[in-house]
């Protein structure tokens, strides 16, 4: 039986930013909380994905900047051992006491060891020092267990030890030869970061005909056209066959096929992630022990009696970003927190509608994928009576003073019969603060007739809305 300290009117399975997010609103609510973690407090987003690769992208893209204004010079090539030292400072040396310090402040106790359900608001936890602790939550079990890196099948590939996010990221001594497997923004990013940070044959191998498939078309092309133009090979619909390497730390042979073979030094998979529900005690509560926790808009679990279960970010398939998975844990721990004290629990914050109406992304290549809402492709997949208006941002008076050469495209995606925002993208040099504007625009379902008022400052790169707006009619 738990002991009197054992129990919790909440317990977190998962310390990564949404698992911490979502023990601080439930604590803010007047409810106790425990926070379970075997790794890193601060998650995979802080140790070896977000963070640390803006870290490594950032003077890339600062270099390019540079390298579009008259008058400027880059005083000799990135400083790579330079760039590598401040990636560890942004990631605290993966030092996570500042992490764990934060949970004991909201107050929550930090437990470090493996959670995994056992029955109905039980978790049992594995101690890194052996041994087991039974927790008992009083009210709601959250879990926030993210995802993982996904390795395909391919022969021979996970015997090669490929690099993942967290390799490429971490990494010590940038490969001079390096083989970047994917077409999304793990596979986009660290192919272009790493290649300026000294990957000097980078070689991007696609099975389909673009990257980023998930944005609209012209995104992929805009960012295969700078690989090209930096030096980047990308190499379109061919999937890889076989991989070797040659001893413990020897160099790898990818072989594609249409019979060709290349070698490296690394080999980089950004080809997907699958959700980290491995042994978390699925089964114990009715659930599939590998798939997804189905979630309503509150994030508690549909198929689980009693609906003391709860799953955000990740591992509930609604949307792998660090972002929404945030948003989310908002949601959530304060509609916990809301049920457990019988407080109203039908204020508009304490639902997810954002996931379905307007996700923001943003793929931080150069130039830089900024998207928000339904593509074109997805907008009339889903029925609705489309409008679209495009742009070249390199033509609006605020970009012509970033330098020359700075260009790129603006897409909106319009309900025609509502007049409101389904969707817009913005592919460009420095381009992630343009979004928030549209997000606004698509979650708060502004008309189009609303937007025309909202004047953008002169000489700025945001003119181009007038532009959008201008082929829309207005």
């Amino acid at each position: 039986m738990a002991n009197r300290d054992d129990a919790f009117d909440v317990v977190v399975i998962g310390a990564g930013p949404v698992g911490i997010i979502a023990a601080a609103r439930a604590a803010r609510g007047g409810l106790t909380a425990a926070v379970v973690e075997e790794r890193l407090a601060g998650g995979e987003c802080e140790y070896y994905a977000c963070v640390p690769s803006k870290a490594l992208l950032w003077p890339m893209e600062l270099a390019a900047e540079v390298a579009r204004m008259p008058g400027l010079q880059l005083r000799g090539p990135i400083d790579t051992a330079a760039v590598l030292a401040r990636r560890d400072e942004t990631v605290s040396h993966r030092d996570d006491g500042h992490n764990v310090n934060v949970i004991e402040k909201f107050p929550a106790e930090f437990v470090r060891g493996h959670g995994r359900l056992a029955g109905p608001l039980r978790v049992e936890v594995t101690l890194p020092e052996g041994g087991t602790r039974a927790l008992r939550a009083r009210h709601a079990v959250v879990v926030a267990t993210g995802s993982s890196p996904a390795i395909p099948g391919i022969p021979g590939l996970a015997e090669a030890r490929p690099w993942t996010n967290r390799e490429a990221t971490s990494v010590e001594r940038v490969p001079e030869r390096l083989v970047v497997l994917g077409a999304g923004p793990v596979a986009c990013e660290m192919a272009q970061a790493l290649h300026a940070l000294g990957a000097r044959e980078t070689t991007v191998l696609v099975r389909g005909d673009r990257l980023l498939t998930a944005a609209e078309p012209f995104a992929g092309e805009l960012v295969a056209r700078s690989f090209r133009e930096t030096g980047i090979d990308v190499r379109f619909g061919l999937p890889v066959t076989r991989v070797e390497r040659r001893g413990a730390g020897g160099p790898v042979t990818v072989h594609t096929a249409d019979g060709g073979r290349i070698e490296a030094d690394e080999i980089l998979v950004g080809t997907g992630r699958r959700l980290a529900v491995d042994d978390i005690g699925l089964d114990t509560v009715g659930l599939h022990p590998d798939g997804r926790i189905e979630v309503d808009a509150s994030m508690r679990a549909t198929a689980v009696g009693d609906g003391w279960l709860y799953a955000v970010g990740d591992v509930n398939g609604r949307n792998l970003l660090t972002h929404m998975g945030k948003y989310q844990a908002r949601v959530c721990g304060d509609v916990i927190a809301a049920r457990a004290t019988g407080a109203p629990e039908d204020a508009p914050g304490l639902r997810d509608t954002a996931d379905d109406r307007g996700a923001p992304q943003v793929v931080f290549t150069e130039p830089q994928v900024s998207m928000v809402g339904r593509t074109e492709a997805r907008a009339r997949a889903d029925g609705f009576a489309v409008r679209t208006a495009e742009y070249d941002i390199g033509a609006v008076e605020g970009a012509t003073v970033r330098g020359v050469g700075f260009t790129g495209r603006a897409k909106l995606v319009v309900d025609e019969d509502r007049r409101v925002l389904l969707g817009a993208t913005f592919v460009a040099p420095d381009m992630a603060d343009m979004l928030h504007s549209a997000t606004i625009a698509v979650n708060a379902e502004l008309t189009l007739d609303q937007l025309w008022h909202a004047v953008p400052p002169f000489p700025t790169v945001s003119e181009v809305w007038l532009h959008l707006l201008e082929q829309c009619g207005l």
